[in-house]
């Protein structure tokens, strides 16, 4: 059993902790929100993530899993302490690291013996650098102390798999006996262990996330070509997946990407290249490309209703992806916002995000079900693929409608299908499988 600090309780910080002490490690998360930790020690978890409330609680009444405000507290036995801080983004897309400072500084000022100081934040290449200057240039005494970067490569929705089940572990440090004890950390995960230098393994996760966004938003592209040419970009994306050098993961054309990390990682890498006199085409070309996906459903909607003031539109779907409750950078309430700029009235509807986005758009009307949300609606618009959506009882959606006008976001529901029920089907690059 090793004692492990965690300096943040967000998706990567309590998933991140929650898992360790699964392992069998004991883990004492630390955050400087006194509501959130309070709610955390009666058992209430902050945020939706399948599976993390029933693990958090067997690992809490198992005696391996403690929640504090306090640095003194979380950092008196630790061995190693994970900094798990949001990394939002500037105002010019750079990476904004003042909690990373924080954390770096109030570690220091703390600690009273040798600590591996992980950095678990999405942070710039260099930051490792950085941190561990700030700890040095913050320290009342000197006290051995070394840093290694482990990014995190977890999906909302599947974090805890994530987790449990890696690709691979990355790990970058200066010092190869800190980066090894960090490793037999992960050993009983099984995965491939990479190790190797700070800034190397800082990039490995942008280019990562970077990848993945241009896969998205080069099929939308496709898509945009093929509702041009005739061609069904469902059918393009499974021939391409079949070539082994391509595969079919993250080519599902739709609204394009969103959440915590996509956006705001392409952004931050954009920025890292400018300033380093670099030219980041593609990155941009991504970033439009996603711009436009959001802007492809408003266009779509007034084409088909001839005009959208005082249209009503009801959204299916309202979190940026499936199985969580994570309403940073959603297409659905960007669209929304848009929508609502041009006079139409908007409804939503989502499993679980519909409190938080309650906060966010007040002027939104928020249902209490996907029937509720059809009725009298001249439109719906499909934002998110949660799976209840695709097992609707899609003819009583459409006699409840004023108008029966469904465009598929995430194209999950059949063209022909749709038509048949004499819905106005608008899918993303159907081709010839749009119509009336």
């Amino acid at each position: 059993m090793k004692n492990i600090a965690v300096v943040g309780t967000g998706y990567v910080g309590l998933v991140t902790g929650t898992c360790f002490a699964n392992l069998g490690n004991k883990i004492t998360c630390l955050d400087i929100d006194e509501e959130k930790i309070a709610r955390l020690r009666q058992g209430e978890i902050p945020i939706y993530e399948p599976g993390l409330t029933e693990l958090v609680e067997r690992n809490v009444k198992a005696g391996r899993l403690f929640f504090t405000t306090s640095y003194e507290e979380a950092l008196a036995d630790a061995e190693f302490v994970f900094i798990c801080v949001g990394t939002p983004s500037g105002v010019d897309g750079e990476a904004d690291l003042r909690y990373v400072r924080m954390a770096a500084e109030t570690i220091a000022k703390t600690m009273d013996h040798p600590l591996i100081v992980v950095n678990k934040s999405t942070v710039p290449v260099g930051t490792g650098d950085w941190v561990a200057d700030i700890i040095k240039r913050s320290q009342p005494d000197p006290i051995d102390f070394s840093v290694v970067s482990c990014p995190e490569f977890l999906k909302e929705g599947s974090a805890i798999t994530d987790f449990m089940n890696p690709d691979r572990v990355v790990l970058g440090s200066l010092d190869p006996e800190a980066a090894d004890k960090v490793a037999q950390l992960h050993l009983p995960l099984r995965a491939p262990i990479i190790v190797t230098d700070l800034r190397t393994a800082e990039m490995i996760k942008y280019a990562s996330n970077a990848f993945l966004a241009t896969r998205i938003s080069f099929i939308n592209e496709i898509a945009a070509i093929c509702e041009k040419l005739g061609a069904d970009v469902q059918e393009v994306a499974a021939g391409m997946g079949y070539d082994k050098r391509i595969g079919p993961h993250f080519l599902n054309a739709g609204l394009g990407y969103g959440g915590s990390c996509f956006p705001k990682d392409v952004k931050a890498l954009e920025h890292m290249a400018l300033v380093h006199g670099s030219h980041p085409s593609l990155l941009r070309a991504v970033m439009e490309i996603n711009r436009d996906a959001r802007r492809w459903a408003v266009l779509t909607l007034r084409e088909l209703l001839g005009g959208l003031d005082q249209r009503r539109i009801g959204l299916l779907g309202l979190a940026f992806k499936p199985n969580t409750d994570d309403l940073r950078e959603s297409p659905a309430m960007e669209i929304a916002h848009l929508l609502q700029n041009e006079g139409a009235h908007v409804c939503g509807y989502d499993p679980v995000a519909m409190p938080g986005a309650a906060q966010i758009n007040p002027e939104m009307r928020l249902a209490e079900d996907p029937y509720e949300l059809a009725q009298g609606v001249d439109a719906l618009l499909l934002c998110t693929e949660w799976d209840e959506f695709k097992n609707l009882d899609m003819v009583r959606i459409k006699s409840v409608m004023a108008q029966p006008i469904l465009v598929d976001g995430r194209n999950i529901y059949d063209p022909t299908q749709m038509q048949a029920l004499g819905f106005t089907y608008r899918g993303v690059g159907r081709g010839n499988n749009n119509g009336r």
